[in-house]
């Protein structure tokens, strides 16, 4: 997704808008489910959504990969209060399986319509909500998948994807309302709280979802339950989605095993000039914890302050 540096009256712009916390279960004119895959059998990604835009509205749904790669694309047309169930298993398409990304939904028709798919300019009043889990058939489990509320923006401070939704690429959505936001000035909202928990053969995944440039390792501390710290590194090795292990971070204490993960990600992402310099963007992390004690897979959001 595009990345630039952000000007102050764009910062003030954006903080204007009030978008400094996670929304959820929200309509707007878009969203990002930002883990999405397909074993090709029994595990998939099954996604909701309900149109509230007063009329019928064409969702266009773009998929990429962990680099904000296009991969894949589709439309399909909502009648007002319609719900609509998308099964990514179902809508991928061939040659999909195991391959991990995530979805940009997006209503279209302009802000005029008609509202059919022919017509592929964003509308940025449309009213969708979104919501999203993960289906393992086999182990009968189901996780619920966090979806990062609209509205979606190219430039801070303003709604609205430019361009045609059938050909998006890695520059057409730079901010995401629904997340936290890393501010290349080092303020924002995007101060986390990761939890992990790790006792009793216990395993957690720390997915991190951003607009952009994450990959490199990153510098934080990490608390036990006791509120003992000691400062360690986690690395990401993809552009936008990707996760780590905490049970594998080099330098954890073995009695670390339930607690969370501070990391201040303000400035955090990097453009690829050399050396490289902070960028802006939107940053949106979650915890997945499996517990034999529980029986299935829970879904904890990372918290930020």
């Amino acid at each position: 997704m595009k990345k630039f540096a952000m000007a102050a009256v764009a910062v003030a712009a954006m903080m204007a808008g009030g978008a400094q916390a996670y929304t959820a279960g929200t309509f707007s004119n878009g969203a990002v489910v930002p883990n999405v895959i397909h074993n090709g059998s029994t595990q998939f990604t099954a996604v909701g959504v309900v149109n509230q835009s007063g009329h019928a509205t064409p969702v266009f749904w773009t998929f990429f990969d962990q680099n904000s790669q296009h991969v894949t694309d589709g439309c399909f047309v909502m009648t007002d209060k319609a719900y609509r169930g998308f099964n990514w298993l179902a809508e991928s398409g061939l040659g999909l399986n195991n391959k991990r990304g995530y979805l940009v939904f997006a209503t279209g028709g302009g802000t005029a319509g008609p509202y059919t798919c022919a017509n592929t300019a964003h509308d940025v009043a449309g009213q969708i909500g979104v919501h999203a889990f993960q289906v393992d058939t086999a182990a009968q489990d189901v996780a619920y998948t966090p979806v990062i509320d609209g509205p979606l923006g190219t430039t801070y401070g303003t709604s609205g994807i430019a361009g045609n939704l059938t050909t998006m690429d890695a520059d057409s959505v730079n901010w995401v309302s629904g997340a936290a936001q890393s501010l290349s000035g080092g303020t924002g909202t995007a101060n986390f709280s990761m939890r992990y928990y790790l006792e009793n053969g216990s395993s957690t995944n720390i997915v991190v979802w951003s607009t952009g440039n994450q990959n490199r390792s990153h510098t934080v501390n990490i608390f036990d339950n006791a509120q003992n710290r000691k400062s360690v590194n986690f690395d990401l090795t993809q552009t936008e989605l990707d996760w780590f292990n905490p049970a594998a971070i080099a330098g954890r204490p073995a009695n670390f095993v339930d607690g969370f993960i501070e990391w201040n990600a303000n400035g955090a992402l990097r453009n690829t000039a050399t050396p490289p310099a902070a960028v802006s963007g939107s940053i949106f992390t979650y915890s997945v914890m499996v517990a034999p004690a529980f029986g299935a897979m829970q879904t904890v959001l990372g918290m930020h302050r």
